[in-house]
């Protein structure tokens, strides 16, 4: 059983909540709970995490390094901002699908440009809290090709 850690960025606390109208009234309880229900079924496990803070997102990261074998991740607000979890992500040699609820390209100009999409295998935008189960049969799909290898 490989493990898949899902990384979520700054307010995706506030899901469910903050801009419904926007993102959706899932809550990421409910993110949760669809992505260790679908990681299961797909023979893999999750490591599920949310912060407001970058560092701890770039521990994650780190941490990722030694035991996953891929990461799906919504970098929210940083996308447009973190040079450093970029970073992190360039030492992490396994498959990373970033995703985002709301189709960033019909908002604001500034939210167009993502940091992360330089190292992403693949990128989910739009397609509201669904893109997470998608992203982690693409991730599950990848894990299985380079198993096969």
């Amino acid at each position: 059983m490989s493990l898949i850690y899902v990384l979520n960025g700054p307010n995706l606390n506030l899901l469910g909540k903050r801009q419904p109208h926007i993102y959706g009234h899932e809550t990421l309880a409910d993110v949760e709970a669809d992505c260790r229900r679908l990681a299961s079924e797909l023979g893999h496990d999750i490591r599920f995490h949310q912060s407001n803070r970058e560092y701890e997102i770039i521990d994650w990261i780190h941490e990722a390094r030694e035991d996953a074998a891929g990461i799906v991740i919504n970098p929210a607000a940083f996308t447009h901002t973190s040079v450093a979890i970029l970073d992190a992500l360039n030492t992490f040699e396994q498959p990373v699908i970033e995703v985002h609820i709301s189709n960033v390209h019909k908002r604001e100009a500034f939210r167009h440009h993502s940091f992360v999409s330089h190292r992403a295998d693949g990128v989910i935008a739009g397609l509201g809290t669904e893109g997470y189960q998608l992203a982690i049969r693409r991730v599950a799909s990848l894990i299985t090709s380079a198993e096969k290898k």
